[in-house]
């Protein structure tokens, strides 16, 4: 493994390229994403958390947890978000990584279970994520896979 995976409060001079970074990927407000990551950094609550995998000072992935991703299935939280890693860099398993580190991390924060929605069918399940329902993305016209994963 040529690259580290770093927690965001354990390297918060990084929250503003992370934000830039993120909000490239997704074309989320980057306001959201600088908000969000403030309220990472108070540690005043487990959630949200802001994880990014980095190599020679490049990011080449990252994922978040917040309490509410864009679905209708409010009553399930917190969920996974933003999981992306670049494209020069898929199929080294680093989305992976950063699912089972994200996971493990959260587990230690005293959240056991955490949620996801995505368009990806088979990905997931490779990582211990299991289909859940199916749910309604805000502002989509169909129904996307909403996952589950329990840490053991």
């Amino acid at each position: 493994m040529d690259y580290e995976i770093i927690r965001l409060t354990d390297r918060p001079e990084i929250k503003e390229r992370a934000a830039r970074w993120f909000h490239e990927k997704w074309g989320i407000p980057l306001t959201s994403y600088l908000d969000s990551m403030e309220a990472c950094l108070t540690e005043k609550a487990p959630v949200p958390q802001w994880y990014a995998a980095v190599e020679s000072g490049r990011i080449i992935g990252g994922l978040g947890v917040i309490e509410h991703d864009f679905h209708a299935r409010k009553d399930l939280a917190p969920n996974v978000c933003a999981v992306y890693t670049e494209e020069d860099c898929r199929g080294r398993g680093i989305a992976g990584a950063l699912l089972r580190f994200a996971c493990a991390d959260m587990k230690a924060r005293g959240i056991d279970t955490l949620y996801l929605i995505t368009d990806h069918t088979s990905f997931y399940e490779r990582y211990g994520w299991e289909l859940f329902c199916m749910a309604q993305g805000d502002g989509e016209p169909g129904l996307s896979r909403l996952y589950i994963h329990r840490e053991p």
